[in-house]
């Protein structure tokens, strides 16, 4: 029986041991690294890219030489004005990208000595980043399409005779919403999740994400009837088989699993306005899934430092709580 790919050597390429024991030095030639790879790992003005920069002997800043800019290696993106060290921010990266199924923010914090807000922020923003990276392919070929139910928890009374019928539209919370997952066949595969309130409102959105000619596989649900209009569909009724004539949604629900398990084992609840940035983070994780942990650590960092200052989480807890992700 061949062996798993998480279980082989091939998967650790990198040590969090051999990250905290970096110094500050070493830390820091790592994130420039990382942040200014286009230009060989040499430092560039952020503001007009001139490559021409003052170093300073003080402190680990530049200065451009065209338009006078100061900056650091976090000016900019994500991680500005950070609190904690260069190190802590790879270290943080690092149990992040480790965690198959997601951590939660509880843990990450524990291990990272830092408060329960400093970690639930930080683990937000890398999923901002990742996003960015991650949405708006255009899959085509082999597509699956499926449909999941997430929140709107309705908590039975304890005497069977006062307990209700959830299934009635009358007795759930209205919270309740639907991700929808399009995803490529193949170990290649993309995958584009979408929140929705129900599977059918995401037909526009499946048109806009699969290209024109695709095959798109389904399930029995009605929801998906109406993109028979628009590909060649092939549907599988459950109730009678997982795998029929070629027809299946196993690789979309397989994402389903990891981001089950990431609800269920890690994070325990997923807050409505939020759940469209666990969909995206796991998606990308099972999209990468045969990366080893070093060049997912680094396709972390990267997309961290190429991504703005979040408008989102950037004073997450002194603006009354975030916006809506």
């Amino acid at each position: 029986m061949g062996q798993h790919f998480l279980l082989s050597a091939k998967a650790r390429t990198l040590s969090l041991k051999g990250i905290w024991q970096m110094s500050d030095d070493q830390a820091h030639a790592a994130f420039v690294a990382i942040r200014f790879a286009d230009n060989g790992g040499e430092a560039f003005c952020p503001r007009c890219g001139c490559t021409a920069v003052y170093t300073y002997a003080a402190r680990r800043i530049w200065k451009c030489k065209a338009c006078g800019h100061q900056f650091s290696v976090t000016s900019g993106t994500i991680f500005a004005s950070r609190k904690l060290a260069i190190r802590d921010y790879l270290a943080a990266i690092a149990i992040f990208v480790n965690a198959v199924k997601g951590i939660s923010a509880l843990q990450l914090g524990r291990d990272l000595d830092v408060q329960y807000k400093t970690a639930f922020v930080l683990a937000h923003k890398l999923r901002e980043a990742i996003a960015s990276k991650q949405l708006g392919a255009q899959l085509s070929g082999v597509v699956e399409v499926d449909g999941a139910y997430f929140g709107g928890h309705v908590k039975q009374e304890n005497e069977k005779k006062d307990r209700k019928d959830r299934r009635l539209l009358e007795e759930q919370t209205g919270k309740r919403q639907s991700v929808v997952i399009a995803r490529e066949r193949g170990q290649a595969g993309r995958t584009q999740p979408f929140v929705v309130a129900k599977e059918a409102d995401a037909i526009n959105l499946i048109r806009q994400t699969v290209a024109p000619g695709s095959v798109v596989h389904a399930d029995e649900a009605g929801g998906w009837d109406k993109l028979h209009a628009y590909f060649d569909v092939k549907r599988i009724n459950h109730s009678v088989a997982y795998s029929l004539d070629g027809a299946c949604t196993n690789q979309a629900e397989s994402y389903f699993s990891r981001l089950r398990r990431a609800e269920l084992g890690q994070h325990h609840h997923i807050s409505g306005k939020y759940l469209a940035a666990y969909a995206v983070e796991m998606a990308w994780r099972e999209d990468n899934r045969r990366r080893a942990n070093g060049t997912l650590h680094e396709m972390a960092t990267a997309a961290a430092v190429a991504h703005p200052v979040s408008r989102v989480w950037a004073g997450y807890w002194q603006h009354g709580r975030a916006r809506a992700v």
